[in-house]
């Protein structure tokens, strides 16, 4: 790890420990050698999560880092007994969880608010699961929509409530039954930038203040900044399949202050091991763990989901920041979410137009050309990058050149890539080869036939 690294994350730190507290916090929930695997449709497993252990301990908020397709939400839910483990087991204060984990509550993205109940009834639902008593269950639930804020609500139903309001509701909820640990996913996804300040900041609060029995918070999140603001230990996974990488603790002081340096620097920190996955996790587990994902058939690379606008607009924006930008001060200054911008990135340097370096974004000599050419010479150096670094474009062209009249179904594409890839996922991916080849003018999609078409007999439009 880079001295930056060390100087930062202060691996001494006892986290989670009570104020006063000098023993090693107590292990609430463990998952050891998780592992989550699907069968392909053309053969062989996917693993979407690998050997994952990771301990949670009383007093810790633990946050899930990770960039889109790495098994954050399908650790949650492993982790919440809502999903069974492939090989491997969860523990529950030492015991292995069969079925759903009896210590936990989750709060979901999407709220899952039944619609027929006014807040309270919703509120009682899992009180109601655990057969409390009818008088016993309203009580503790009309406690806690007053600790969220929601006093005077409870007959409302969820239509005449703003997001904020309702997703106030899902974490009532699952406060209600009084977890040991409480798992969100991403809960703040939803809401607008302010509202989702507002109502972290409110269960920050709580927990700090010792206004709920929760003994431990796990988070799902894709925003750094968001990690770094409520955590006490960033999990860091990879993708391709889901692994830990790291495991940072964060001993800033509470509440932070997100301009400081430190914390700035802890921010660009993670950013660093995220856009580096190759040489920093060697760094930081050991080249054990990137070992390729045990799929068989012929591999074939994850294409970024990223237009090939978004591309240019990216390549043109580090351009004029003089062909090097630093990521974290990128993404703020766009105001755009990191998995967004890393995307893009990603894109970029698969194609051959960027390199990673400390965190920072740095165009190539290709990158350069592509920023500062006409709109023919773009699609020119689009074509050639295609060509040169994305095997299923190649693909794509090579079979349109052998068939005599140039076309062929998607199905045949599909069939290729469901060797690698689950169904839907597949789809994704061909959809995304399609866009970056279309612009490219290497191939079109006709969608009424659901064909490959060779460019060359695609009629040009009329004016």
């Amino acid at each position: 790890m880079s001295l930056l690294a060390l100087q930062l994350f202060n691996a001494s730190t006892v986290l989670g420990a009570m104020p006063g507290s000098e023993r090693r916090p107590a292990s609430l929930l463990r998952a050891e050698g998780v592992t989550k695997s699907f069968a392909l449709p053309g053969g062989g497993r996917l693993d979407v999560l690998r050997d994952i252990d990771l301990d949670v301990r009383e007093g810790e908020i633990v946050a899930l880092l990770g960039r889109s397709g790495s098994g954050k939400s399908t650790l949650l839910r492993i982790l919440a007994g809502l999903i069974q483990p492939s090989e491997g087991r969860v523990l529950y204060r030492n015991r292995p969880v069969r079925g759903v984990n009896p210590g936990v509550s989750l709060v979901f993205q999407s709220f899952a608010l039944m619609p027929w109940l006014d807040v309270l009834g919703n509120v009682e639902l899992g009180l109601e699961a655990l057969g409390m008593e009818p008088e016993e269950r309203r009580r503790r639930a009309l406690a806690t929509i007053d600790l969220v804020g929601l006093d005077g609500f409870e007959q409302a139903y969820p239509k005449e409530l703003s997001g904020g309001m309702r997703q106030r509701v899902g974490v009532a909820r699952a406060l209600a039954v009084e977890p040991d640990v409480l798992l969100m996913d991403e809960p703040f996804s939803a809401l607008d930038v302010l509202t989702a300040e507002n109502l972290r900041g409110e269960i920050l609060d709580l927990w700090t203040e010792g206004r709920i029995p929760t003994r431990a918070i796990v988070v799902v999140t894709h925003n750094i900044e968001e990690a770094v603001l409520l955590a006490d230990r960033i999990v860091i996974l990879g993708t391709d399949p889901g692994i830990i990488r790291a495991e940072l603790p964060v001993s800033l002081a509470r509440p932070r202050n997100r301009r400081s340096s430190t914390f700035i620097g802890l921010v660009d920190a993670v950013y660093k091991l995220m856009t580096n996955p190759q040489t920093m996790l060697e760094d930081v587990i050991g080249p054990a763990q990137t070992a390729p994902r045990a799929v068989s058939g012929p591999q074939l690379s994850r294409l970024p989901e990223v237009r090939p606008g978004a591309m240019i607009g990216l390549v043109e924006l580090l351009d004029e920041h003089g062909g090097r930008a630093d990521l974290y001060q990128l993404a703020d200054e766009l105001s755009i979410e990191a998995d967004t911008l890393l995307s893009s990135v990603d894109a970029l340097v698969l194609l051959g137009f960027a390199r990673v370096e400390e965190g920072d974004a740095i165009l190539t000599d290709a990158g350069i050309s592509l920023a500062r050419a006409d709109l023919q010479g773009r699609k020119v150096l689009f074509r050639e990058a295609l060509m040169d670094h994305v095997a299923i474009v190649r693909r794509i062209v090579a079979a349109l050149r052998a068939k005599a009249d140039g076309r062929l179904p998607a199905e045949f594409f599909l069939d290729q890539l469901e060797r690698t890839f689950s169904e839907a996922e597949a789809r994704t991916q061909l959809k995304t080869a399609e866009q970056w080849g279309s612009f490219a003018e290497l191939f079109e999609y006709d969608p009424d036939r659901d064909e490959f078409v060779r460019s060359d007999l695609v009629p040009s439009p009329t004016v």
